[in-house]
Formats: structure tokens, sequence, C-alpha cells
């Protein structure tokens, strides 16, 4: 069976371990691996190293982006203080997929979607209309989801334990490195 090829936009490594282990059955999957909005570079250094570990467990091909905090600090500092969930994430989604479009469209790839809608912390609604906005610029397919369903979460944290991940306690923004509940 010939499966259709798909970007997935990568967040973090024990995200893409369930998530992308769940895409696979369906699709051709190609990671991309572009979070500007991860800070300190050293977090950032980890969690690609930990994505690396996921491909090749996974088998898949894994684009590595450009590391550009500078850009994203500048669309995103007059947020800094907003809630988590706030305009500064959606920005930052925003930004993010973007960038995963263009990526699609040089790679030939009709279709993409991201992982991050896995996360308690992330809203489903916003990521799917962003990402539905962004294909529909680019000529593309989006494929929308809320992998947190069927307790998606609670399977990454799973799946990611046993096979020894690093799993962060923040999303990535240094201004989400606040106590807050999902």
């Amino acid at each position: 069976m010939n499966k259709s090829p798909i970007l997935a936009h990568l967040c973090c490594a024990p995200d893409a371990l369930y998530v992308v282990g769940l895409l696979q059955a369906e699709y051709e999957v190609v990671g991309l691996f572009y979070n500007p909005n991860i800070h300190p570079e050293e977090e950032y250094r980890l969690r690609l190293a930990e994505a690396r570990k996921v491909a090749e467990h996974l088998q898949f091909k894994l684009i590595e982006d450009i590391y550009d905090p500078e850009t994203w600090f500048r669309l995103t500092e007059k947020f800094k203080s907003e809630p988590e969930k706030g305009r500064r994430c959606n920005i930052c989604f925003a930004w993010r997929l973007e960038r995963t479009a263009r990526k699609a469209l040089e790679a030939g790839l009709p279709l993409f979607t991201t992982i991050m809608s896995v996360s308690p912390w992330k809203n489903s609604a916003v990521l799917n209309r962003i990402g539905r906005m962004t294909a529909r610029k680019y000529g593309l397919k989006f494929l929308e989801a809320d992998f947190k369903k069927k307790d998606g979460f609670n399977r990454s944290v799973r799946l990611s334990r046993e096979f020894g991940l690093y799993r962060q306690n923040y999303c990535g923004c240094l201004y989400s490195r606040r106590p807050v509940s999902p």
C-alpha cells in the first residue's frame, strides 16, 4: 500500500514518539524540527538530539531547520506577559506552521500537520484553525487533529518514559516557565 506523504511539525521527542507512530499507520511521515521558541539554546540542542533518536527509532526522515530565536523574540516580545494559551502562543503557532507549510511546498508534500495538539497546554481548535488558514494560503492541505484524544497525552508520557526520553517541563518558551496549570 502506498501511503500519502505528510510533513509533520515536531515540537519535542516525547510527543513525536507517540504521534508519529500513530501517523505512520496511514502516512509516510517526514518530520520537521523548527522550534525557535525553545530557550535556552542548550535546551533546544537537547530536544533536537532527542528528536533525532525518535526519528532513528521510528525510521522517518527528520528535517532540521534553522534555530532562529531572534526572530521569535521580535514577534512575541510585546506579549511576554500573556498567560499560557494566550496571543503569544497563537503567534508562535502561526509562525511555526507558516514555516512548516513553506517547507512542505519546497519538498513537494501536499499535506502537513503539527503534533502539538497532543499537549494539554495546546488548544487544538486554535492549532487547527491556524493550520487551515496557512494551508489555504499555500494551496496545501492541513491534517486537523486533536492528538490528546483517546488518552493521547498519557500514552505519549508512558511511551517516552519507556523509551527513556528527556521530558521537558515547559513548552520551551522562556515566558512559559511560570508555574501555572493547564
